[in-house]
């Protein structure tokens, strides 16, 4: 991501140059080339902007090359429609979550960049988004309790929404998606979620 950061300060340099050339050259009475200087150095700095609000999203997210391990999830359950999931990260961290039904549900966002975004340092990276409970049947999804878990941090940036937001960030993005899997679990379970370019996979480990 340095190199990423690097990029950013350039158009934010040049940006700066420029605004500052073009109020100078408004202060000369130049006025033609003091507004294409400021518009340069205007158009420059939002571009600056745009990539630092990039670089600061995608801390959120995991880098994704190939097919890798996202989680381990232990399940416990009571032989009825309650459960609980211990998600174990491969850098340590853990976090549990109570659920009701028959299935563990996951999803994930995905963001696929252009070659040229990858250049300035943007890979393909996921991030798990919510995991739920998921009933067999379609009466008990209705009238059953329903549990849900947000997985990402609140203090997150919301890459997914500001790439729709601002719409001269689409042209850096080569895809951008939501993938979910789910499976049936049962007590003393223990899958592996994985994760590749095209998306969520649960396998039984046990």
């Amino acid at each position: 991501m340095e190199l990423t950061w690097l990029a950013t300060l350039v158009p934010a340099v040049l940006g700066l140059l420029l605004l500052v050339a073009g109020i100078r050259r408004f202060r000369g009475r130049h006025a033609l080339s003091g507004t294409a200087g400021t518009l340069s150095g205007l158009l420059f700095l939002s571009l600056a902007l745009s990539l630092a609000l990039i670089a600061v999203g995608m801390r959120g997210y995991r880098a994704l090359t190939s097919e890798q391990l996202a989680a381990t999830m232990i399940v416990e359950r009571d032989g009825g429609q309650q459960f609980n999931v211990r998600l174990e990260y491969p850098d340590g961290e853990s976090a549990e979550y109570q659920l009701s039904g028959d299935e563990l549900y996951l999803d994930a966002r995905i963001l696929k960049w252009h070659p040229l975004a990858n250049w300035i340092g943007l890979q393909t990276g996921y991030q798990l988004d919510r995991i739920s409970g998921r009933y067999l049947e379609l009466g008990d999804e209705l009238t059953q309790p329903r549990t849900l878990h947000q997985l990402r941090p609140d203090d997150d940036v919301d890459l997914f929404s500001i790439v729709r937001r601002f719409p001269a960030l689409e042209g850096l993005v080569d895809a951008q998606y939501g993938s979910a899997s789910f499976l049936p679990v049962r007590d003393g379970g223990v899958y592996q979620l994985r994760v590749s370019t095209t998306g969520l996979l649960i396998r039984e480990l046990n």
